[in-house]
C-alpha cells in the first residue's frame, strides 16, 4: 500500500531554515508528481509546492518563491522541502502527497504531516 513518511518538523526561530523529507513507499515513485500541502493553526488546507515526476517542473505558492525548494531524489524514493528564512506564517502541519499521474495537481495520497513551528 501506498505509505508517505514526513520528517524534518521542529521548532524553529523566525529567520532560520528547516528540511522536510518525505519517505515513500508501495509505489512507482518516479512516475508520480508529488505536493507539498500545509494547514496552518484554524486555516484550511494550502497547496505550497508541486514537482513532477522528473523533478524537471516544479512551482511554489507565490509567498515560498525565493524562500522553498522542493526536490527529489527518484533513486532513494524520497521527496525533500528545504525552507529558509522562515516566518512565523509558515507555521503549520506539512503533508507530503502523491499525485494521479506525473503532474502535481491532484492529491490522492497523503502522509501524517511534519508540524512545523516558527516562532521567538
Amino acid at each position: 500500500q501506498v505509505q508517505l513518511v514526513e520528517s524534518g518538523g521542529g521548532l524553529v526561530q523566525p529567520g532560520g531554515s528547516l528540511r522536510l523529507s518525505c519517505a515513500a513507499s508501495g509505489f512507482a515513485f518516479n512516475s508520480y508528481g508529488l505536493s507539498w500541502v500545509r494547514q496552518a493553526p484554524g486555516k484550511g488546507l494550502e497547496w505550497v509546492s508541486g514537482i513532477t515526476n522528473s523533478g524537471i517542473t516544479v512551482a511554489y505558492l507565490d509567498s515560498a518563491k525565493g524562500r522553498f525548494t522542493i526536490s527529489r531524489d527518484n533513486a532513494k524514493n524520497t521527496l525533500f522541502l528545504q525552507m529558509n528564512n522562515l516566518k512565523p506564517d509558515d507555521t503549520a502541519v506539512y503533508y507530503c502527497t502523491k499525485s494521479r499521474s506525473s503532474t502535481y495537481s491532484v492529491h490522492q495520497y497523503w502522509g501524517q504531516g511534519a508540524r512545523v513551528t516558527v516562532s521567538t
